[in-house]
C-alpha cells in the first residue's frame, strides 16, 4: 500500500504512522553476509519470514480498520449522528456522570443546607423590620404626622364627601347602556 495514496484519519489510533515503516527498515543479515551471533542461517530466515509475515497482517489489519471506520462514518451520516450531536450526547452523560458523583451530592446538600438557613436568616429580617415599621406608626412623630397629612387631604378634596366637591368624567357622563366599553 503507497503511503501517498493513502487517506488520513485523524480518528485511526495510527495516526501519524505510516503504514509500511517497517519495511523500510534495513534488517542486518538481509544481505546474507551477517547472521546474528547465537542464530543459524536457517533460523534467521525463518524469523525473517515470520516478520514478513506479520508485517504484512499489520499492512492488512489497518486497511480492514480504515475500511471499518469509513463504513462507521457512513452509517453515522445516515443516522444523522453528527460530530455535534455525538458532543451533545457526551456533555450529556458526563453531566449524569457528575450529578451521580459523591462529591456532587455533598455540595448539593451544602448548598441546600445554606440556602435554608439564608432564607430563614431572610424571614427573620423581614420580620424585624415589620414590627419596627409597626412601631414607627404607633409613634407620636408619625401620628402628628398622619393628621397633618390628612388635614391636607381634607383642604385639598374640600367637600367632596358631602357632595359639594368636583365629579369625576365618568359620573358627569354617565354611560349608556348597551355601549361596546
Amino acid at each position: 500500500m503507497e503511503s501517498a495514496n493513502q487517506d488520513i484519519n485523524l480518528n485511526s489510533p495510527n495516526k501519524g504512522l505510516v503504514s509500511d515503516s517497517l519495511t523500510d527498515v534495513p534488517v542486518q543479515g538481509a544481505t546474507g553476509t551477517t547472521v546474528p551471533i547465537g542464530l543459524t542461517e536457517e533460523e534467521s530466515d525463518e524469523l525473517k519470514n515470520e516478520l514478513t509475515k506479520v508485517e504484512d497482517e499489520i499492512v492488512t489489519l489497518r486497511q480492514v480498520l480504515a475500511a471499518k471506520e469509513k463504513t462507521a462514518y457512513e452509517l453515522k451520516r445516515k443516522l444523522g449522528l453528527t460530530p455535534l450531536n455525538e458532543l451533545k450526547q457526551n456533555f450529556t452523560k458526563g453531566w449524569q456522570d457528575v450529578q451521580t458523583s459523591s462529591a456532587y451530592k455533598k455540595t448539593q446538600e451544602t448548598l441546600s443546607q445554606a440556602g435554608q438557613k439564608t432564607s430563614a436568616a431572610l424571614t427573620t429580617v423581614g420580620s424585624v423590620i415589620t414590627r419596627k415599621f409597626g412601631d414607627m406608626r404607633n409613634s407620636p412623630s408619625f401620628k402628628s404626622f398622619e393628621d397633618r397629612v390628612g388635614t391636607i387631604k381634607s383642604k385639598v378634596i374640600g367637600g367632596r364627601e358631602n357632595g359639594d366637591g368636583l365629579q369625576s368624567p365618568t359620573e358627569m357622563n354617565p354611560t349608556q347602556d348597551g355601549a361596546p366599553f
